[in-house]
């Protein structure tokens, strides 16, 4: 008998499956190896979401299961025209906005200036990830002791550089303030992210290129334009994506913070969406709900991918 496994496992098969396995074409092969993973595809995501879509056109309740009713698009007709359901939308664009610029323009300069080799390079690309290896359920709870107006940290510097009193304002309490608290917080926690993602765009542009633009007396300024923009442009847009279906379905670190308050100022679309699934059981209206935002999601990302694969082919 070989010593090899492969033979010993050859040898050891009855020969009816043996020659039923001759028999199968590389097609079946690949169809075999890939099957169990399609069916826990469709076990876990698929089925899912057809159950959901099931449910929208349903007064399905969790917590009542007799008596339920196909309602036609009633439960999309009453989300559509709910007022607070607008609000929770512009609450999550705000959010997602100014969280996606903020992170960008940092992300991007930090990424730039750790380009340059310096002294001390790799220790402070070390620092500036941390933020983002922490949970968010502790960054949360982290920034909330920052936050409070009487030993916070964050009201001493406000106090430091401005001159506000420390005790005078509350960043998670005041209306004004609430919504740029949980911006502030998720931009601390994810710009390493976007500096990554931008650093691995700027190193993968040729050496060779600047210095043919040197050779062509073109300034710094004009470089950076002119090259390092377009061509680290398909990596800041990846990362623009990839940060803009995070927030959108942004749930943990807001509820730590605000609770989607004050009132419900900072209530984004996943918050609303767990409110009226799991506090109000209206599982079929709640149903309806993710189908919108799903699509919503899907869509833009869907025409953005177009956007980033025209940038990518120039």
């Amino acid at each position: 008998m070989s010593g090899n496994p492969i033979d010993r496992v050859a040898e050891a098969t009855p020969p009816a499956i043996a020659n039923k396995v001759r028999g199968l074409s590389d097609r079946a092969i690949a169809w075999l190896f890939v099957g169990p993973s399609i069916v826990l595809l469709l076990a876990v995501n698929i089925f899912p979401l057809i159950w959901t879509i099931n449910l929208s056109f349903t007064n399905f309740k969790a917590n009542r299961l007799r008596d339920v009713e196909y309602i036609g698009t009633r439960n999309y007709e009453r989300i559509l025209t709910d007022a607070d359901t607008w609000n929770s939308m512009q609450a999550t664009a705000h959010f997602l906005f100014w969280t996606i610029f903020f992170q960008v323009l940092i992300g991007f300069t930090l990424a730039y200036l750790i380009n340059k080799k310096f002294k001390g390079n790799d220790m402070w690309t070390t620092i500036i990830v941390l933020p983002m290896m922490l949970s968010p359920a502790v960054v949360g709870n982290f920034w909330t002791f920052l936050y409070q107006p009487q030993i916070g940290l964050f009201n001493y510097v406000v106090e430091f550089f401005t001159g506000i009193e420390s005790s005078s304002f509350s960043m998670i309490g005041d209306v004004n303030l609430a919504p740029w608290s949980i911006v502030i917080v998720d931009t601390w926690m994810w710009t390493p992210f976007v500096m990554l993602i931008c650093l691995a765009g700027l190193r993968s542009i040729p050496d060779s290129i600047y210095e043919a633009a040197e050779c062509d007396r073109a300034s710094k300024w004009r470089q950076f334009w002119t090259l390092t923009i377009p061509m680290a442009l398909p990596f800041l847009m990846l990362a623009v994506l990839f940060r803009g279906i995070e927030n959108f379905k942004m749930f943990d670190l807001v509820v730590q913070l605000t609770g989607g308050g004050p009132g419900s100022l900072t209530t984004l679309t996943s918050i609303d969406l767990k409110r009226e699934a799991f506090e109000k059981w209206r599982t079929g209206y709640a149903s309806a709900y993710a189908v919108i935002l799903f699509v919503t999601v899907f869509g833009l990302a869907s025409i953005y991918v177009k956007a980033l694969n025209k940038v990518k082919e120039r």
